[in-house]
């Protein structure tokens, strides 16, 4: 083979693979797969990225829960109360208040001694004039001052039994209470009484129900203050002329042992037949209950009693009148500025406790409270309706009377110096005596004369 053909041939070989490897390159691999498909998966929910250290920081906190406690002298209230606070926590659901009662007739004691060791409640119910006045004197109770919207919800005569001389507010006002007679209407009926209209009237109604072998009324002795407080200052208001009288009094133009005050000892004594004939065993309680039990056909008390008769459902229908005045003179109301509910200075959450304290003002508070606690009324400007038919009684007496006063020695008379004569219990002992047959009337005004005129200087100078 000659060497032209060798080099022909090489050629041709060179080219041959030349074109096999440019064809081979615009082909694809036969194992390889196509992307196509991932292309078209729907891209991975991506998650919210965790909040850094410092996005916590500056994130609003959750509202702390308070629970604050709230103390009252109502132990017959509880069911009450724990409605009327839930009706606040709906409001504010990060304040709990615990309502945490004591007996009435202990209260006061037990206050005192948790306020002077430190174990008080936040919140508490406060007397009327003297003895709230003296709490806040002593510290025990927080002013309320600056406290938004009290003064606007109240007028001045609702703030002043928890305000000082000043005028400085320390607790806000809930209830108002008044005063008036119980009485059995089928027994009424049954023996053709109709509601008494003067005392004289009441007297000869009293009678005809002892003849009938009823007892007229069932109050007693045993707990001292029933017979001073729902029986003497019901009927003070109609003997002296109400507010006007008691301020004559209180000012030094009368004295304490004047006709009308001895007429007040007098209608005293004029109850003394018609009690049960133990009366000095008969507790306040008691009273109540020979009353709803259908022995007594009458008994003094006041509008708080209400929830207590209802409870105790008597089996007979019954309804309150006003105590009636003697023939000729007017009619007037006991009707008392009760309690008000305070600050303890030392609670732990006052913002909460100002809070509650704000609530007690609004409508919401009145409806709840007035129809929760029946007898006891709202004070506040935002008058609720009320829907108990006793309750709604009682307030009718205020429309029809020539006026309204409260309980006769609260305002001034309640807080003798040290060592001097407390007016209330000298009253309460000259009651108690008139009833017993070991003082006359006129000796009981007497004596209550003598004991304030040795430290209220009015009574010393008064005019005979």
């Amino acid at each position: 083979m000659s060497k032209k053909t060798i080099l022909f041939l090489l050629i041709v070989a060179i080219l041959a693979v030349s074109l096999a490897a440019c064809g081979g390159a615009k082909q694809a691999p036969a194992k390889e797969e196509a992307p196509a498909a991932k292309a078209t998966e729907a891209p991975k929910a991506t998650e919210a990225p965790k909040p850094t250290e410092a996005q916590k920081a500056t994130e609003a906190p959750a509202a702390e829960a308070v629970v604050l406690t709230l103390g009252s002298w109502r132990s017959d209230d509880v069911d009450a109360w724990d409605k009327i606070l839930a009706k606040f926590h709906e409001a504010h659901p990060d304040i709990t208040v615990k309502f945490d009662p004591t007996a009435p007739i202990d209260y006061d004691t037990t206050l005192r001694t948790q306020l002077e060791t430190g174990t008080a409640p936040d919140l508490f119910f406060v007397r009327s004039f003297a003895t709230g006045r003296d709490l806040f004197e002593q510290g025990f109770v927080a002013s309320l001052k600056d406290l938004p919207g009290l003064k606007d919800n109240f007028s001045v005569g609702a703030l002043a039994p928890w305000s000082t001389e000043d005028g400085e507010p320390f607790a806000v006002p809930i209830a108002a209470v008044s005063h008036g007679i119980y009485y059995n209407q089928d027994m009424f009926k049954e023996n053709g009484i109709e509601v008494p209209q003067t005392w004289e009237d009441l007297m000869a109604a009293a009678q005809k129900l002892k003849d009938a072998g009823v007892i007229p009324f069932s109050n007693g002795t045993k707990d001292a203050w029933d017979i001073n407080e729902v029986v003497m200052m019901t009927i003070i208001p109609n003997n002296i002329g109400g507010y006007e009288g008691r301020m004559a009094y209180l000012n030094g133009e009368r004295c304490f042992n004047d006709p009308d005050m001895v007429a007040a000892y007098t209608q005293i004594q004029d109850l003394a037949p018609y009690l049960p004939s133990d009366f000095t065993a008969v507790d306040y309680y008691t009273a109540e209950q020979l009353f709803v039990q259908g022995q007594s056909a009458m008994y003094f008390d006041g509008s708080w009693s209400i929830s207590a008769v209802e409870k105790d459902a008597p089996e007979f229908n019954w309804s309150v009148f006003a105590a009636p005045p003697a023939k000729g003179k007017k009619q007037y109301i006991s009707f008392h500025m009760d309690a008000a509910i305070g600050m303890n200075p030392a609670t732990k959450h006052e913002e909460a406790a100002k809070t509650f304290l704000q609530w007690l003002y609004t409508k919401d508070f009145g409806e709840a409270f007035g129809n929760g606690v029946p007898g006891f009324f709202p004070v506040s400007k935002n008058v609720p309706t009320l829907s108990d038919p006793v309750a709604n009684e009682f307030l009718s007496f205020n429309q029809k009377a020539a006026g309204t006063d409260i309980r006769f020695v609260w305002e001034k008379l309640m807080a003798p110096p040290s060592g001097m004569p407390d007016p209330y219990t000298v009253m309460n002992n000259g009651v108690i005596a008139v009833l017993k047959g070991e003082q006359t009337p006129q000796e009981a005004a007497d004596s209550l004369q003598e004991a304030i005129a040795k430290w209220y200087e009015p009574a010393q100078h008064c005019k005979q």
